[in-house]
């Protein structure tokens, strides 16, 4: 009986496995039968709400976001390109629409979707609405005019980075910015999505100013949809960045997404990683540049020394010194010296000679009276051949001073004789030039047909225009007749 009790048992268990298996389906397999009954249940459906994170991909479909206008609500739609053409509504971000199609279910992903098959306009979505009105009011006020904008510095050395310490956007930058240069950034954490985004982003960028070696503010946001990055479009935001007091560079989201924040920055790019990039500039690209900086200093520095040596040899061959114009006074002043000195040791040494004969005569008698007289008749003659030689030196003085006279007059009369040549040669060519002929009352015709200066009667004909040039002008005239020149009147005396 236990056995049996045991197969029962047994039998029982098996068959409940196979009724398991037979009941069990494959992740396929439910995405396929609920995507039967969506379509079946909800196949003609007619549906209100504005576009937002809309993309065209290269195969022409669209797939766009359709969001609730009065509570928080979205729908992920997909448009096939043959519907795209037929549809008679502009399907951009912020436009308001109203769909027909069916729901349906995206099996590879088990995404829930809405199949559009038409689109008609109805009407502008709040949100893009209210994107334009704050536009045309930013515009207005001149916050767009792209002649306001800023450049970012090519060094900062303090870089202020507003955005959400939760996200990825800070860690993207402060990488970027740490590969490419070190730069002291300053955080300031703010909500970056919500209803108290726009006030904590106002916050945060009248914070990061306070930092007193602040040269330029990054604005990022990693990637979303268009209401993620709704805050972003507030107003008080776009005049936070215009009051900012240094240039704002912003990186929101992704490159097609386009905010009233980056219209309103300095600079825009396209993620918070290429803000990064825009705004520290590569270590390596630093060192070429000052390296070429140097190079054109140096050639600069040496291109200018050796101007500068050019004017100075120019001007130093063309510069005389005053020594140069006495060189030939120096010159008979010294050959007037060495004539001198050579006269003076000539009567030095002919009275040497004189007092050596005049001892070799005296030496045979010796009385000690004549050897007095002698004596005293050769401190004498000494003493004259002193005075002589102070005459000579005095007259060869007197002689050098007067030739240094006569050289100074002469040039003098040189010059004097050179002016007087050059005042009368303008005095001829003033005698000689037309103009004073012109201005003793005379006057040249000239014609105006040849332009050639008339001679003679013969030169022109009645009705021909003439130019007449006087001292102070010219006169236009006409030839009314000719006649031939009348015999001066003579002296009746």
């Amino acid at each position: 009986m236990r056995d049996a009790a045991r197969r029962d048992r047994l039998g029982a268990i098996v068959r409940f496995r196979e009724d398991e298996e037979q009941r069990m389906l494959t992740v396929g397999g439910l995405n396929r039968a609920v995507r039967l009954q969506l379509e079946h249940t909800w196949s003609d459906l007619r549906i209100v709400g504005e576009i937002g994170d809309l993309s065209r991909p290269a195969s022409g479909h669209l797939y766009f976001t359709l969001n609730d206008e009065v509570e928080a609500a979205q729908l992920r739609v997909v448009m096939f390109k043959s519907d795209v053409r037929r549809s008679r509504a502009q399907l951009e971000n912020g436009a308001r629409v109203c769909l027909r199609g069916s729901l349906t279910l995206f099996e590879p992903r088990g995404a829930f979707q809405f199949q559009a098959r038409a689109a008609l306009p109805a009407g502008a979505g709040q949100l893009g609405a209210h994107f334009k009105r704050v536009m045309e009011k930013l515009r207005l006020e001149g916050l767009l005019d792209p002649t306001r904008k800023r450049p970012v510095p090519r060094l900062p050395r303090c870089i202020g980075l507003v955005t959400s310490e939760q996200g990825a956007a800070m860690h993207d930058v402060i990488r970027v910015a740490q590969e490419r240069c070190p730069v002291r950034i300053v955080v300031s954490p703010c909500l970056v999505q919500g209803t108290d985004a726009p006030r904590s982003i106002v916050v945060a960028l009248r914070a990061v100013q306070r930092v007193p070696e602040l040269d330029v503010v990054i604005l990022a946001r990693g990637g979303g949809g268009a209401e993620d990055l709704w805050a972003f479009n507030d107003e008080n935001v776009a005049r936070a960045i215009a009051a900012c007091r240094v240039p704002v560079v912003t990186g929101i989201g992704h490159e097609i997404d386009t905010t009233i924040a980056d219209l309103v920055a300095d600079v825009r790019a396209a993620t918070p990683s290429n803000a990064a990039e825009l705004t520290v500039p590569q270590h390596r690209e630093l060192e070429d540049l000052l390296a070429h900086h140097l190079r054109r200093l140096s050639r600069g520095f040496e291109a200018r020394l050796a101007r500068e040596r050019l004017v100075l040899t120019r001007a130093s061959s063309k510069l005389k010194h005053p020594r140069a114009l006495l060189g030939r006074g120096e010159q008979r002043l010294a050959d007037l010296e060495a004539r001198l000195a050579r006269a003076i040791q000539r009567r030095l040494t002919r009275g040497e000679a004189l007092l050596e004969a005049h001892k070799r005569r005296l030496l045979p008698c010796d009385p000690r009276t004549r050897l007095s007289l002698q004596r005293a008749g050769f401190e004498r003659a000494r003493t004259r051949l002193s005075l002589v030689r102070m005459n000579l030196v005095a007259r060869s003085r007197r002689r050098v001073e007067q030739c240094e006279s006569r050289l100074e007059q002469s040039i003098e009369k040189r010059i004097l004789r050179e002016q007087h040549r050059f005042a009368f040669t303008v005095g001829r060519m003033q005698a000689l030039s037309p103009l004073s002929v012109l201005s003793r009352g005379y006057a040249i015709a000239f014609s105006e047909r040849s332009g050639r200066a008339l001679r003679g009667v013969d030169d022109v004909q009645p009705g021909e225009r003439l130019r007449i040039r006087l001292a102070s002008g010219e006169l236009r005239a006409e030839v009314l007749s000719t006649s031939p020149p009348r015999p001066l009147p003579k002296d009746e005396s």
